[in-house]
Parts: C-alpha cells; structure tokens; sequence
C-alpha cells in the first residue's frame, strides 16, 4: 500500500465525478440489488482489467492481465483513478476483472449500500471479512475469488537502532516499554481506530502526538530516523524502509484488518471458471514480501511494471521464459 493507495487527489475525485456520471447513464439492464439473482457465471474471452493507477495496481493487473493472456484470453488494462469509478464499471461490465483490498472493499461496498454511516464490516478475521464483502458483492453481480497470501496493510516502524537497544520485535514488546512515542503519520491516525486509538487500546503504547507527515513519506522515515519521532505509520508491503535505518513491529495482536489481495470479477462476463483458475495461480506464490520487492522495482529501480510483473511470473514458473 503506497501513499497513492491512501490520499487521492482533489484531481482525481473530479475526475471521478464525471466519469461516474457518464458510466451511470450509460448503464442498463437490472438494478443492482437483482444482479445477483439474473446472472450467472460468463466466460467472456476479451476481458478489461482496471488499474486503479496506483504501482501496486498496476503490478497486480499487468500480472492478471498475463495469467490471462496464457491462458487463452485476450486483454487490455484500463487505467481508473478510484474505486468511484471503477465499481460501477465492474457492475455494468464496462470493466471485468479488478484487484482490490478485502477489509477496505467490504466497508467502501457497506457505505455504499447502507450509507456512510453503516460502520465497518471488515475486520482482522479474513474469513469473516470475506464473507461479509461476498455478501455485498454478491447481489451486485460481483464475484469476489479467493484471496492469497499477499496483504497490503498499515503497518509500524520504528528505528533499527531503537529496535536493537530494547529488543523490540513486535507492537507487544513497544507497550511493555511504557515509553512515550511520538508518532509520525497522516492526521487522520489521531481519530482511527487501528491508528493512534488502536495503539494505546490494543498495546497499551503511549501516543503522545501524531506528527501530521503522512503515510511511509520520505519525511516521515526521515523524522525517526533523526530521532524526531519514534516511530512512523508505514505499509507492509514499503520496501524503502532499510535505505532509512528502519524496521517494522510486528502487528502480534492483529489491529490492522484483513487486506488480503482478491481479484473481484463482473460475473457476468468473467465469472466462468477460467477466469478463476487462471487468476487463482498467483494465489500459490504471491507474498507480502514479493509485492513489496516489486513495488520498489518500478518505484525506485524505474523498471516498467509489464516487465516486472512478466520476470515475476517467470520466475515462479508461471508463465514461460521470454527470453526478453
């Protein structure tokens, strides 16, 4: 989860606006809530996948896009800001096949069939969080595939130095310190719930202040590598963290919900069983170690995210060598 993944421009919410209007006026057929009773598995062999336009998703899709390809589907990636976007594109098959987040998609789908203030239906459990988003995607005419290894959650860093000195491995081992620490993070974490709040709750870590840096910037690190902060709200799949001297706390208690990596289909169109064992292979190799390696390929090697997707699959046998 990199910073795109969390902060969408005042650009791109435009952006969406009016593309969501042109996407809801071209949109026919049943109503939402009865999709999921009038259709049934397709198996549609040109497929759309969007990219949310972030590194991540465009690795994830660029890697869908391949598994596809191999196995016999033809493919294009569009490119969509934000899930504003993109969802009622995948409901109206305009888009087919997409990567997303289990705990984040559930409660954005649970705001948007029951109203902002529905509260949250995901949670560290992944089978509850995935049987609640399956409930509301399901009616929708949406097909949520199993999840694999891979999550992109917030995570916890501390300086290695720091680490080191009291022996620290886990968020537990932080709390038993009874320190104070100065957070560095966005300005949100004060009031969220598996931020600051979650902390002291949780871990029993004394949040002294939030240091309004946002989330795994350059800045941030910056500040607990300087000693400023002592420790900074990141990603587990930032990849940047050793160039800074820094570590991750392990989440032993499992504040953080279950952003497990799940493609989500148009069931219509792409709901076929095909579609399913293709995109269900990178279940078997993809980690949370591997995602966040190939981000810091494209993000700080500049490597093409086809490229680095194609090695990756290569490498794990699962597509054949290009001799690229």
């Amino acid at each position: 989860m990199t910073g795109a993944r969390q902060i969408w421009t005042r650009a791109w919410h435009a952006l969406a606006s009016a593309v969501l209007v042109t996407v809801v006026a071209c949109s026919t057929g049943p109503s939402p809530a009865n999709l999921g009773a009038v259709t049934s598995p397709g198996a549609g062999k040109h497929l759309t996948i969007g990219s949310a336009g972030f590194t991540e998703s465009e690795l994830l899709a660029q890697m869908y896009a391949l598994l596809l390809g191999e196995a016999g589907y033809r493919t294009r990636i569009q490119a969509v800001p934000s899930r504003e976007i993109y969802e009622p594109a995948l409901e109206s098959g305009r888009i087919d096949v997409v990567p997303e987040y289990a705990a984040a998609f559930a409660d954005w789908l649970n705001a948007k069939v029951n109203g902002p203030d529905a509260g949250t239906v995901g949670s560290p459990d992944l089978a509850r969080t995935m049987a609640a988003l399956r409930k509301l995607a399901t009616p929708r005419g949406l097909t949520v595939l199993d999840a694999g290894k891979a999550a992109d959650q917030y995570a916890f860093a501390v300086s290695a130095s720091f680490a080191r000195e009291l022996g620290l491995t886990t968020l537990s081992d932080l709390g038993k310190t009874k320190l104070p620490v100065r957070l560095a993070a966005d300005e949100e974490c004060v009031q969220r719930p598996d931020c600051a709040p979650g902390l002291k709750k949780t871990y029993g870590i004394d949040i002294t202040a939030v240091d309004p840096l946002g989330v795994g910037t350059t800045p941030a690190k910056q500040a607990v590598q300087s000693g400023r902060d002592q420790m900074l709200l990141t990603t587990t799949t930032d990849a940047t963290l050793d160039d800074f001297g820094l570590v991750q706390l392990a989440d032993d208690k499992h504040l953080q919900n279950a952003d497990y990596i799940v493609p989500v289909v148009n069931r219509a169109r792409a709901g076929g069983e095909g579609v399913t064992r293709a995109l269900g292979r990178l279940n078997t190799v993809l980690t949370t170690a591997d995602l966040a390696r190939l981000n810091e390929q494209v993000d700080s090697q500049g490597r093409p995210p086809k490229d680095v997707a194609r090695k990756y699959l290569e490498s794990k046998k699962l597509l054949p060598e290009s001799g690229g």
